[in-house]
């Protein structure tokens, strides 16, 4: 083994020498005119280069099988290389525009979300539409994660990663495409307002039209599965190039960069798309005649959105595509990673796999028999549980619990609670950076900082708000009615329909599902809204008069909760997602160290691909399970189609979403704790050296040579 290091390590070292004749050369052609001689010496150095490359490849043993540090190039385009733009052929220039096109598509993923959000909302899809709309991308990625980690490893990454930013834009434009035709889209009832009249026409259903509806499902479900493909090969292949490409103890700091990235993208879709949802406010099922006039920006807003994202995407298509196999300098770092011992033996580092696809499922089966490995990747997965709850289903709580309109509860996620995230891996990246911490240390951090956000949920779980009375739901008309049914003596006469929502608040401080159902039979339009009048449900509490003198017994909206806990809960939870995301990044750094060199990208496909099954596909079913069973009140069913639930039970929502957050942190410390034990164990019985059955076979192969 020394000796095949000792022919590999003096072979990275040699374009490095070959400098200075080009550097002469160089000088010698100043003396032309610079636009007669750019391009012409552009190729000669691209050509010279290419000699070398080809040269020293040839004089590489076939045993080793390890070139890559040789792989350093020239920035260019092509045949295209300028000197002048030698000074951005850096690893720091590559992680700016990476970043940005990570953020790009955490961008997506927020505008994707809460567009499906809308139109499952509005559409009330069947339960093949149901799984398929959601679940694509992480289908799709699921597919073809081993494949793009067992064969882009061995390529040329940037080269992987441009055509990923490719891919990100045009799954962005796919998402687009169902709004380009706004008019596709648009109510098919107006009503001017829905209030007590004993006489009353039915009202006709609304639906979608059918062409936006199946353009929306085809558009959407090949936008996912581009994005699938897309992040396999950043999240993979990323990560592997940047291991390739720093110090061991630097690359925590650049993967919770990345990580951040994403997150930061994510929370600013939220906050750019909030005020897009008043489309939907209060969960109406039908939309008035003022905000149907608001259609057509509406929809205008969407696709510009996504065309945005589209072009910040394809601006790193250029800058990416630039970048060489291997970013200057990387020759060296390895070098210096080789010196340093590795926990699992110098002899498993070096082995090289072939590109068949039995030697893939050989190594994946290899993979597969690593106990460490296979607990981490469920570590992941189970942290990741927070994350999916947080992200999905946190506006709906904050607007649950503490009685927010949806935009308002949205821009609190995206711009306050979900940065936590982002904080937290970047965080955690850099103190197991500075730390210089071993694996040992690193899974110490782990279950410290998961029992932390444990303890902070336990804390969240008392921070909420009493239920505001609701006429029909939790309130029964002072004691005229009864508990379920909206119908009481003093709306009968109205012939109120449950189909449409619109909620009220009255002067006796009781919610009301809408005018009708108060029994209001005038309306005015004030200065600062709308106001009900002549309202029969409604008998007691204080009465104030309008400007023509008029008693006012409802307002629209829901009623004030009168609870000033949302500070404290901000406080709390952004505390919890903070410490719960700190263990993203030292998880991802053990499992990059816990495997041999050429094993990495398959081993964090692995990971994915356990993190998908077990996590971000049923994930969300569970979260959206817990949520539907502490429904109270649902829309009447009508149109064939499912009505939205209009109000929850706080307490069984907020047990139901802590404690499912609680067990997945729980989870995360049991398996990081056999994995701990199990390294403790392996490391004393090899003489810390884990034992990895590729290692006979290698001996064998190089005893045979």
């Amino acid at each position: 083994m020394p000796d095949a290091l000792a022919e590999v390590e003096p072979k990275a070292a040699q374009p490095q020498v070959a400098e200075n004749p080009l550097e002469t050369e160089q000088a010698k052609r100043k003396k032309k005119p610079r636009l007669m001689t750019m391009v012409p010496s552009s190729l000669i150095k691209f050509s010279t280069f290419q000699k070398k490359e080809k040269g020293q490849a040839g004089a590489t043993s076939p045993i080793t099988k390890k070139p890559k540090e040789n792989l350093e190039g020239p920035c260019g385009l092509g045949c295209i290389v300028i000197s002048r733009c030698q000074r951005f052929n850096t690893f720091h220039c590559f992680v700016v525009f990476f970043c940005l096109l990570i953020t790009s598509q955490g961008i997506v993923f927020g505008l994707k979300e809460l567009s499906m959000e809308t139109f499952v909302k509005d559409s009330h899809l069947n339960d093949v539409e149901n799984f398929l709309l959601p679940m694509t991308y992480d289908i799709s990625s699921s597919l073809v994660a081993v494949f793009i980690a067992y064969y882009g490893g061995k390529g040329n990454i940037p080269r992987w990663v441009t055509f990923a930013s490719f891919l990100v834009g045009c799954g962005s434009l796919l998402f687009a495409y169902p709004y380009f035709t706004e008019e596709d889209f648009k109510a098919n009832v107006d009503i001017e307002e829905d209030i007590c009249q004993e006489m009353k026409s039915a009202q006709a259903c609304r639906k979608t039209v059918p062409s936006f509806h199946v353009k929306y499902l085809v558009s959407f479900i090949l936008g996912q599965t581009v994005q699938g493909v897309a992040a396999m090969i950043l999240y993979i292949l990323g990560i592997v190039f940047i291991d390739n490409s720093v110090a061991i103890h630097s690359t925590g700091i650049y993967i919770g960069l990345m990580d951040a990235s994403f997150v930061f993208g994510y929370s600013l879709s939220f906050g750019i798309a909030a005020p897009l949802l008043k489309g939907t406010k209060n969960g109406t099922s039908a939309i008035s005649v003022e905000d149907s006039y608001d259609i057509q920006s509406w929809l205008q807003h969407w696709w510009i959105y996504f065309g945005l994202v589209s072009i910040i995407a394809w601006s790193t298509l250029i800058p990416l595509s630039c970048f060489p196999h291997s970013v200057r300098g990387t020759a060296k770092i390895k070098a210096e990673k080789r010196k340093q011992p590795h926990p699992f033996g110098g002899q498993i580092k070096d082995k090289e796999f072939e590109t068949s696809i039995k030697d893939l499922f050989a190594t994946l089966w290899v993979l597969l028999k690593n106990p460490i490995l296979i607990c981490l990747a469920l570590t992941k997965a189970s942290g990741s549980f927070v994350f999916i709850g947080a992200s999905e289903y946190l506006p709906l709580y904050i607007e649950t619990q503490f009685s927010l309109t949806r935009p308002i509860a949205t821009k609190i996620a995206g711009f306050v609670l979900l940065p936590a995230g982002g904080l937290g891996v970047l965080l955690g990246g850099i103190i197991v950076s500075t730390l210089h911490m071993s694996c040992k240390a690193l899974m110490r951090f782990v279950m410290v900082t998961s029992a932390v956000s444990l303890m902070f949920f336990g804390f969240v779980i008392f921070i909420n708000c009493a239920p505001v009375p609701f006429a029909g739901i939790n309130e029964d008309y002072s004691g005229t009615g009864q508990l379920g049914n909206l119908t009481a003596p003093c709306n009968s006469h109205c012939k109120c329909s449950s189909s449409f929502y619109s909620a009220i608040c009255g002067r006796d401080n009781i919610g009301y599902f809408s005018p009708c159902y108060a029994g209001c039979t005038l309306f005015k339009t004030l200065n600062d809204g709308k106001a009900y009048y002549n309202c029969s449900c409604i008998q007691e509490g204080l009465t104030t008069s309008d400007e023509q003198g008029d008693f006012i017994d409802a307002r629209p909206g829901a009623c004030n909760t009168k609870c000033y806990k949302l500070p404290l809960f901000i406080a709390f939870i952004f505390s919890t997602i903070l410490f719960s995301a700190l263990s993203n990044t030292p998880c991802t750094l053990t499992i990059l160290r816990i495997v041999s060199d050429n094993q990495r990208s398959l081993a964090l496909s692995l990971t994915f691909m356990i993190l998908r099954i077990f996590a971000t596909i049923p994930g969300p079913i569970l979260f959206k399970l817990s949520v539907d069973s502490s429904c109270l009140f649902r829309e009447t069913e009508y149109c064939e189609r499912k009505g939205n639930c209009l109000s929850y039970d706080k307490k069984k929502m907020a047990y139901l979403m802590v404690g499912m957050s609680s067990v997945c942190k729980l989870f995360t410390i049991f398996f990081t704790a056999i994995a701990y034990c199990l390294y403790k164990y392996m490391s004393k019985r090899d003489g810390d050296s884990l034992h990895i059955p590729v290692k006979s076979v290698k001996v064998k192969k190089k005893g045979k040579k």
